[in-house]
């Protein structure tokens, strides 16, 4: 892979530069059919009001549109329910673009429409043909990449991942059984901070984090409402959800500038901000 040239198409080196390219879904035919993790659990009586959901969409659209970030919309198709979660489907890093492998049968024929995209703009990937990783969870830093070893993601894809990136560290850390994604409880919003919420991983993991990051810890409420699962637009600027209000107030106070925008709709599949984005291009 030409990596000079592959820059004007994929460039990611961490969760919080400057936003310039992301990839998105609406979610025009979102609702919960087959429940395939316990947040779908939970709303699964309730369902999704897919006409709030597009609005709510659109709103985090609009957001990121206004501070001059170029946004890809795919096409969405009636029979693919969770393709709004576009973060789980590839992932960039530096200046390769991966294809996830999907777990479940149900988002498995996303990937078709990316891999359609990504051939019509000549964007060069390494397609994973192992057993599944999920970009929901990878976590970048430069030259060091977490990776949540969860039902979504195997032991096996992740030294796959270590193999083609021999200049990274990659750090595999073990989720609590019900939770679906590393960015569910942990998320690196800046250079030396964190979102994260200790219970859910593994205790070695944890301190090892504590290590590398400023830590701020997110309460079982706030994790229930996808907290960590924010979106860094760059230079301190998150959008977060309006029900995390004492997280929010403690970021403000921190320096960062929160834009709170409503996304209770989508949340009951069991995504955020984070999951609904797949950046291609971050630069500083």
């Amino acid at each position: 892979m030409n990596t000079e040239k592959n820059r004007d198409t994929a460039y990611c080196h961490n969760e919080y530069d400057p936003l310039k390219k992301v990839i998105t879904v609406s979610p025009r035919y979102m609702q919960i059919n087959e429940v395939i993790n316990q947040t779908q659990a939970y709303y699964v009586n309730d369902n999704i009001n897919q006409t709030k959901a597009v609005e709510q969409h659109s709103n985090l659209i609009h957001h990121m549109e206004s501070i001059g970030i170029e946004v890809i919309k795919l096409n969405e198709l009636e029979h693919l329910n969770e393709q709004v979660f576009t973060r789980d489907i590839g992932f960039t890093i530096g200046n390769t673009f991966f294809v996830s492998a999907m777990k479940e049968d149900i988002r498995k024929k996303e990937q078709n429409i990316l891999l359609d995209w990504l051939q019509r703009n000549k964007v060069a990937y390494f397609p994973f043909e192992t057993a599944s990783i999920e970009g929901g969870d990878v976590i970048i830093d430069h030259s060091k990449v977490w990776v949540g070893i969860s039902d979504r993601t195997s032991k096996e894809a992740v030294a796959v991942l270590q193999s083609q990136l021999p200049n990274h560290e990659v750090s595999p850390i073990k989720l609590r059984k019900d939770i679906l994604h590393l960015d569910c409880i942990f998320n690196i919003i800046d250079a030396q901070t964190a979102l994260i919420y200790p219970p859910a991983m593994d205790s070695d993991a944890y301190l090892m984090l504590k290590e590398e990051y400023t830590l701020i810890e997110v309460t079982e409420e706030e994790q229930f409402h996808l907290g960590p699962n924010v979106l860094s637009l760059g230079n301190k600027h998150v959008i977060s959800l309006p029900e995390n209000k004492r997280m929010n107030q403690k970021l403000t106070e921190m320096g960062f500038r929160i834009t709170e925008v409503p996304f209770s709709e989508i949340i009951k599949s069991g995504g955020s901000f984070r999951c609904c984005t797949l950046p291609l291009i971050r630069t500083s």
